[in-house]
């Protein structure tokens, strides 16, 4: 998860000015590469940066893995390697309800939350809980009780009790009422497992699946995996495992406003509701329908995720898109390797490249 106290620094790209001042005849690549043989770019396994189309970086290191908590020692990784993407599949997710949204097979954002759970109707009739609409689910402002500031080695974290409980969708929404829907955002895995539930139940298909027909197989991507509970339920939370470049294929199309060669993907509707600032986090930083967002208006940024290190960042207007995974998981600090991928190294190459 991210930490309130972290998102300043995760969405600065929008205020930061960052000096541009290695040599122009190094590489991007090589600019990576010396940066984590120093030391500035701890744990990073992997960094793609494009801008506009164009390559400007793709580089791979080898270093110590999980594969969803599970140690798989170290790797050499490389363009085909399967990664963690930890909590970026939320944002995954939130494209995939769009598609569904789309379709008109899941219920519309101004709908009521436990109306779309129906096999929990003693849970819909406790005062209170009526007010919450799957919007507040999408902006993760629900209202509910949920705490992932604890490790995820803890059983008490929210999320680790959710995949340790008997029925997920139960322990979600029997979650005490903290205060009315809208008021707070509180960080919830929880608000992605209902999402999928929805996207699982409106399509008739399994998350994975849904993803492979309506998302996957139009961007080309065939390799992936994506992590069932010990329940047997697909992780809407933390459990997509794409390689690196198809990660970046997933922000060229956002970037390219939900198209690819031309044919639409997800709606651009979608994502331009998905990149409008639904919850203020601080003075840098908005959330959206399961993205982060910062710029504003005239420098659109929507940025994904993940505990370790991972990150997808896309800047629409001139077509950056910057990936990286990164082995840091439950790593506290994980975030500064991630963004530094981004401010000091992708940011003044693009820098570089768009002066006039």
């Amino acid at each position: 998860m991210l930490k309130k106290s972290t998102l300043v620094w995760i969405c600065a790209l929008a205020t930061l000015a960052v000096a541009f001042s290695a040599a122009q005849a190094e590489t991007l690549n090589e600019k990576l590469q010396a940066a984590v043989e120093s030391g500035d770019l701890a744990g990073l396994h992997g960094a793609i940066v494009d801008l506009g189309g164009e390559r400007l970086a793709e580089v791979y290191f080898e270093g110590a893995d999980e594969r969803w908590g599970q140690s798989l020692g170290r790797r050499e990784h490389s363009a085909t390697t399967l990664h963690d993407l930890r909590s970026v599949t939320k944002s995954v997710v939130g494209l995939l309800y769009g598609i569904a949204l789309s379709k008109g097979q899941v219920p519309a954002p101004s709908s009521s939350l436990y109306a779309a759970f129906p096999q929990y109707a003693d849970l819909a009739k406790e005062a209170g809980r009526e007010q919450i609409l799957i919007r507040h689910v999408l902006t993760m402002q629900m209202g509910l009780e949920w705490n992932e500031d604890l490790p995820y080695t803890d059983p008490r974290n929210s999320e680790i009790a959710m995949e340790n409980a008997e029925d997920r969708y139960r322990y979600i929404l029997a979650q005490p009422i903290r205060e009315a829907p809208g008021k707070r955002w509180i960080y919830s895995g929880g608000a992605a497992a209902l999402i999928g539930k929805l996207i699982e139940d409106g399509t008739g298909k399994s998350l994975d699946n849904y993803a492979r027909e309506v998302l996957f197989t139009p961007l080309g991507i065939k390799a992936f995996e994506w992590i069932r509970g010990a329940d047997g339920v697909v992780s809407a939370a933390s459990g997509l495992r794409l390689t690196l470049p198809d990660l970046v294929r997933i922000g060229q199309m956002v970037a390219d406003g939900g198209r690819v060669a031309g044919e639409t993907v997800v709606p651009e509707a979608w994502l331009k509701a998905s990149f409008t600032p639904r919850v203020e986090l601080d003075e840098y930083s908005q959330y959206g329908y399961l993205w982060y967002l910062a710029g504003g208006n005239e420098h659109e940024i929507a940025i994904a995720v993940g505990n370790g290190g991972q990150r997808l960042t896309v800047q629409p207007g001139p077509g950056l898109v910057v990936a990286n995974v990164a082995g840091r998981y439950n790593d506290p600090e994980s975030w500064q390797t991630s963004l530094n991928v981004v401010l000091k190294y992708a940011v003044p190459e693009a820098r570089a490249r768009l002066a006039p």
